[in-house]
């Protein structure tokens, strides 16, 4: 089955360790990233879809920061 999560978080170091650590774990990057301006924080928010193809069959029991 293939699997899909959407990192977030400010743009910062641990925003690209969370994608870094998810692409040493198999994760592929699908998709380029995404920015926004949060105006309340005055912050600049990063996105990051990734996939992952693995074994077994999709149900809602499935915990996507497990694989």
């Amino acid at each position: 089955m293939k699997l899909y999560r959407y990192l977030t978080g400010p743009d910062d170091a641990a925003f690209c360790k969370r994608v870094s650590a998810a692409l040493n774990k198999g994760w592929q990057l699908h998709g380029a990233p995404t920015l926004t301006f949060d105006t309340v924080q005055g912050r600049v928010i990063c996105g990051q879809a990734i996939v992952k193809e693995v074994e077994g069959e999709w149900s809602d029991d499935v915990v996507l920061s497990e694989h």
